[in-house]
């Protein structure tokens, strides 16, 4: 470890978290995506004060840095990125709590701006990503891989048998999660027209729901997978893929509170099978998106 991240930097993310998320179920939601160790959530009280929860967290990864410095800076980074206080803006007193939370942020990225080189790091490491993702594309095994699936895929737009539809999209989905080293540990299995399965992503655990039916996946179907994730472990998120989209009262539901999940739909899997973009790179854009803006369905077209 080069340089070490200094104290007032710690200070100034602690402000910043503390002002920026009013609700403690919107900072729990938050440090969820935007973490991806799941040993540093475990121990947090969120019966505690949120103040208190900040700096129990902030303070363990500041000592710690030999081990946990990449988490600080992804932190104080995805921190510094926010320019939308608007969820502030409506609470009581809320023009003062968004120029709070403002000032604290921008008090952040100037303490941010001085450790450059960690920064840069951290952006070196996403472009290494990239530019693995590309060099898998031109390797055969990964590529053929892509594109005997993406053809499978464009058959079954034209299945007439829902159930043959759902199964042999389920068979479709496992093959792509383990060639993108998902790790889709538990059998996907399918009930009518649900998928349902899990995989790990980054340190964190996902169950995953599938569906492919003409109607838009009405908020009650969100309800269900948000109920099972209730259910599990806090660091526990889970990923809905809904090939005809989602409806706006479901999408607007769930993008408030404690944001549990990610949507993803028929646009998102088309733009993977084709090789347009990583379906990691994907699902850390869209994990991003919804921790920064509470916005939990990024499309595809946003992100290209």
């Amino acid at each position: 470890m080069a340089k070490v991240i200094a104290s007032a930097a710690c200070v100034a993310l602690k402000e910043a978290l503390t002002s920026v998320y009013w609700y403690k179920s919107d900072l729990r939601s938050f440090l969820t995506t935007t973490i991806s160790n799941p040993a540093l959530l475990a121990p947090l009280n969120w019966g505690d004060y949120k103040r208190n929860i900040v700096t129990q967290l902030v303070d363990y990864m500041a000592k710690r840095q030999d081990q946990y410095q990449g988490e600080l800076i992804r932190l104080m980074a995805e921190v510094s990125r926010i320019d939308d206080f608007s969820h502030l803006a409506r609470l009581e007193g809320g023009k003062e709590k968004a120029d709070a939370a403002r000032k604290a942020v921008a008090a952040l990225r100037k303490h941010t701006a001085g450790h450059d080189t960690l920064l840069d790091e951290q952006r070196k490491i996403e472009e290494r990503r990239r530019q693995v993702h590309a060099s898998l594309l031109r390797k055969s095994a990964v590529r053929d891989g892509l594109e005997k699936l993406n053809g499978e895929y464009l058959k079954l737009l034209s299945e007439p048998n829902p159930q043959q539809r759902g199964y042999r999209l389920e068979r479709l989905l496992r093959t792509l999660f383990e060639l993108c080293d998902l790790d889709p540990r538990a059998s996907f299995k399918i009930v009518g027209e649900q998928i349902d399965g899990a995989f790990t992503f980054e340190g964190t655990d996902y169950l995953f729901e599938g569906k492919w039916q003409q109607e838009l996946v009405p908020a009650a179907d969100l309800d269900v997978l948000a109920g099972k994730l209730s259910r599990k472990l806090d660091n526990t998120l889970g990923l809905f893929l809904s090939v005809n989209g989602f409806s706006e009262d479901g999408v607007k539901a769930h993008s408030s509170g404690r944001r549990l999940m990610i949507l993803m739909d028929g646009s998102d899997l088309m733009a993977v099978l084709e090789g347009r973009i990583d379906l990691v790179q994907l699902l850390l854009r869209k994990r991003r998106e919804g921790s920064q803006t509470g916005n939990i369905y990024l499309r595809i077209h946003e992100i290209l």
